[in-house]
């Protein structure tokens, strides 16, 4: 038998949650495979312990746009900012070796049953890893950007120049467009992301929306496949207040 997968919600270095978590789910490495829907990093309390942790347990899981963040300081091609917790990371005696690790992680995991993006899938792509496999995440490619970045979006993937407050038609959240494209399919398959803790924990058939805003106070939460069903924690505190 296969191993039983568990993809987590955004982390942004709450590292004390996600061993609740995997406490409250029984994680045994020999058994189980880890897999953060991305944004690992940022905004909470040990990023550095969470990317420690991370790699320690061999975890898969795809890269998001806090992630391209830290990257992209460490390079010296942005400024950290004013709620970012890069600090620790960044000085840290491995640090070239976490972001070695973190640069491994892909824009888009894809399993027989099931597709891993941190924020979305362009409505257009017939194969999403094919679309993203060989990008440079760093390149400010447009489907890099849509992979990571994306909340609304019209049919076309053409997206709107702001997300909040939500955008009227034909704008829409991308999933409706991916929704009624699975509809369409033989054998569709279930899409697990984040992103968006304003929108909230989503669970419906082939979407599973994880980011429920831990690091603002809000839970930190984990797909099962394997047993069809969500689990949450609390957040120990709100680390980044609204």
């Amino acid at each position: 038998m296969g191993k039983r997968r568990i993809f987590v919600g955004d982390l942004q270095g709450c590292r004390e949650e996600l061993e609740d978590l995997l406490e409250l789910l029984r994680y045994d490495a020999a058994s189980d495979e880890l897999h953060p829907v991305g944004d690992l990093v940022n905004r909470g309390p040990d990023s550095l312990g969470t990317l420690r942790l991370l790699r320690e347990l061999d975890a898969g899981g795809v890269l998001g746009n806090h992630d391209m963040h830290l990257v992209r300081t460490a390079r010296g091609e942005r400024r950290a900012g004013p709620r970012e917790r890069m600090e620790a990371v960044l000085e840290a005696e491995d640090r070239e070796e976490l972001l070695a690790w973190l640069l491994e992680r892909p824009l888009v995991r894809a399993f027989d049953d099931l597709l891993c993006v941190h924020a979305g899938l362009h409505p257009l792509w017939d194969d999403p890893e094919a679309a993203l496999r060989g990008v440079d995440p760093l390149s400010g490619d447009p489907r890099v950007e849509f992979a990571v970045l994306v909340r609304h979006c019209d049919a076309e993937g053409r997206r709107p120049e702001r997300d909040d407050p939500p955008p009227c038609a034909p704008f829409a959240p991308w999933w409706t467009h991916w929704e009624r494209r699975q509809a369409r399919e033989a054998a569709p398959r279930t899409v697990v992301f984040g992103h968006w803790a304003r929108q909230g924990l989503l669970d419906r058939p082939g979407l599973k929306g994880l980011d429920s805003g831990c690091v603002y106070g809000g839970r930190l939460s984990a797909y099962l496949p394997e047993e069809d069903r969500i689990v949450s924690v609390p957040a120990r505190r709100a680390w980044c207040p609204v």
